[in-house]
């Protein structure tokens, strides 16, 4: 699949509502704050990706009130991870830079004020803390991100040839050697 380069646009309660954020705001015990956000971003897979899925949310809302944002730039930020997460595993392809590409230019469609296009919603100084997160939290385990969602693709090739006259002899027998894991050569007719 190839991937398509996403375009940025204000993601202000795009994915999590203002009485959301205010059901967040209420939720205190951590397990609680993971069933939450697993229901406002639509997480449902099997037991592995939802645990993965629900501690990134729930780091990037405890960064965002450690950081001490507000509702709005809170929904945007999830919002934000959400939309560089779905541009991670659209492809099977190395697409760290454009997903990076990606994050910057919605960070900047969201830090300067040119209505419809941009809202002026992060300073400098948040952009900068943001950005920082990102890059340790999400873009340096980029690669575990996209193995553990990205779907495998496989190859099961078969090639069975019909019986030309005169290109085998009859005599001669065909091996092929295959490596296997154990660096040992198997030999099959």
């Amino acid at each position: 699949m190839i991937p398509h380069h996403p375009k940025p646009t204000v993601l202000l309660w795009a994915d999590v509502s203002y009485t959301d954020m205010e059901e967040i705001d209420n939720t205190k015990s951590t397990p609680e704050l993971k069933r939450v956000l697993c229901k406002l971003l639509g997480i449902q897979m099997n037991q592995s990706m939802t645990r993965v899925l629900s501690n990134m949310y729930l780091h990037a809302l405890l960064f965002c009130r450690r950081t001490g944002l507000n509702r709005e730039q809170t929904s945007v930020l999830l919002s934000i991870i959400k939309a560089i997460h779905a541009a991670n595993v659209e492809t099977l392809l190395n697409n760290m830079d454009q997903c990076f590409t990606f994050c910057s230019e919605l960070l900047l469609c969201h830090s300067s004020m040119r209505p419809p296009f941009s809202i002026d919603l992060f300073n400098s100084e948040q952009m900068t803390q943001i950005l920082q997160y990102l890059v340790n939290i999400y873009f340096r385990h980029f690669s575990l991100y996209k193995y553990i969602f990205t779907t495998q693709v496989q190859l099961n090739l078969s090639l069975s040839y019909s019986e030309i006259p005169g290109a085998i002899e009859s005599g001669s027998s065909g091996k092929i050697g295959i490596i296997n894991p154990s660096n040992s050569y198997r030999d099959f007719q």
